[in-house]
């Protein structure tokens, strides 16, 4: 009982010392689908350039190995946006179950990007190219990596991002 006072008031200003805004895993779920699914584009930018939360994996490829802005189409938002959603989800161990909402999160975040443009027919075109490519290599990326975690082996440096 002695050192009930000592661990006390050894405890209680470290607890105090905690940022108020420490997240739970399921908290920074609920974050990441808010940021993913239920805020515009431009809510979304603003989040990823204050990096907040910061518990969050903010890396990007923008759109991997195609251009982020073909025919002069701004895409890059939309595909910053998808690699937060496939990279978090990841993370949280719900890529699987995710991975449909996260594709089709992306082919309406790419309409909207092409709703202010002159040549609108022309951008929803490539934007169906760019989203039928993730659809397709982002399952066959996601089949290899499931079939080799089956087997034990390391896919740590396989990207999952469109």
């Amino acid at each position: 009982m002695k050192f009930l006072p000592i661990f006390l008031s050894t405890i209680i200003p470290l607890a105090l010392s905690l940022p108020l805004d420490v997240r739970q895993p399921p908290q920074l779920e609920a974050e990441t689908d808010r940021l993913l699914f239920s805020v515009s584009l431009s809510e979304f930018l603003a989040a990823r350039n204050a990096r907040s939360p910061p518990e969050l994996d903010w890396s990007s490829d923008g759109c991997t190995s195609s251009p982020d802005n073909p025919f002069g189409f701004d895409f890059e938002p939309a595909c910053l946006r998808h690699d937060f959603g496939y990279r978090n989800y990841k993370a949280q161990g719900r890529f699987e179950a995710g991975k449909t909402a996260i594709d089709r999160k992306f082919r309406a975040d790419l309409y909207s990007q092409c709703a202010t443009e002159g040549a609108r027919a022309v951008c929803e075109a490539t934007a169906e190219v760019y989203y039928r490519a993730v659809v397709l290599f982002g399952r066959e990326k996601a089949e290899a990596i499931m079939m080799a975690n089956d087997l034990d082996v390391d896919t740590s440096d396989v990207p999952l991002s469109a």
